[in-house]
């Protein structure tokens, strides 16, 4: 027995705006009741002395630690600034 019908492809593919033939919608329907059945062998797993997870690997951060530090300098920030103003850049007004 089937676990989805050539009507259920072929409404997914409607709502995702996509042609599909009828061809199409059997191949699919073959294909997609194989991996609902792949997906349904999950559920004969005894699953419970396993911890839950959120990612199979320890994760931990990587990153550096945050210490503040001197910036360049004004000047050589602004040194490639197409316009600048009063130690700013100068950018183009995009609202009126």
């Amino acid at each position: 027995m089937s676990r989805i019908s050539k009507d259920q492809v072929k409404h997914v593919a409607h709502l995702a705006r996509l042609a599909i033939s009828e061809e199409e919608a059997e191949m699919f329907t073959s294909q997609l009741d194989a991996i609902i059945s792949f997906a349904e062998q999950l559920n004969e797993l005894d699953t419970d002395h396993v911890q839950p997870t959120t990612h199979v690997l320890h994760m931990k951060n990587v990153m550096r630690e945050d210490v503040p530090k001197e910036g360049l300098p004004v000047e050589e920030v602004l040194k490639n600034a197409p316009d600048q103003k009063g130690g700013q850049v100068r950018v183009p007004t995009i609202l009126e």
